[in-house]
């Protein structure tokens, strides 16, 4: 599959390719590289959807769960992301189905452009989560790991410092490239990137 019909590079295509074969072959090692790849990245996805984070993370657990539950299947999918970003998304519509989340949106006395708001969140949400994951997962994976310690569990510079056994300016360096680098791959999507993770335009 081209790069210019999947929006992925030509070496992402084929490490993807690799660890879907060996997940197939039931390799728990190929699940545990494609969990930590993605997990926090799809949790974002996912709180976009229910505005809740642990609600957010047990859709992924869930999605994650189908994922082995379905494995020998594994070498069928084509774009990994896209596989994982649609079962998320299908996961997080189950639940705010069950949740009846508009209906209790109006009874509690919600305003019209609150209701249209939430809808035009969707909407845009649908367009820009598959480009979110796929920008957080292929940070360098330092760049990645101290932007999640940041922003996905609210970490200070000098505990994420710590964690990793680095300085805290090297922490800053780390998280700077990090953003900078999701400025440019989620351009057209900033006023989403700047409410999920408080990041400035500039």
């Amino acid at each position: 599959m081209s790069r210019k019909k999947t929006g992925m590079p030509e070496s992402e295509i084929q490490n993807n390719s690799f660890v879907l074969a060996e997940l197939a072959r039931g390799q728990e090692r190929a699940f545990d590289f494609i969990f930590r790849k993605y997990y926090k990245a799809l949790c974002a996805q996912a709180t976009v959807y229910v505005k809740d984070i642990d609600a957010a993370q047990g859709i992924v657990q869930e999605s994650f769960i189908k994922l082995w539950r379905k494995r020998e299947e594994a070498e069928s999918i084509k774009n990994l992301p896209s596989y994982l970003t649609s079962m998320v998304r299908n996961q997080c519509i189950d639940h705010m189905r069950k949740v009846n989340v508009l209906n209790k949106t109006h009874q509690q006395g919600a305003t019209t452009d609150e209701v249209e708001n939430t809808t035009e969140n969707l909407v845009l949400a649908h367009e820009f989560e598959e480009k979110l994951v796929i920008a957080l997962s292929n940070l360098p994976e330092r760049c990645r790991i101290a932007f999640e310690y940041s922003r996905f569990e609210n970490l200070t510079y000098p505990e994420i410092a710590e964690k990793m056994g680095i300085s805290v300016k090297a922490v800053e360096a780390l998280i700077s490239r990090a953003l900078k680098t999701l400025r440019t791959e989620l351009k057209d999507y900033l006023p989403l990137l700047m409410l999920l993770f408080k990041i400035s335009p500039f």
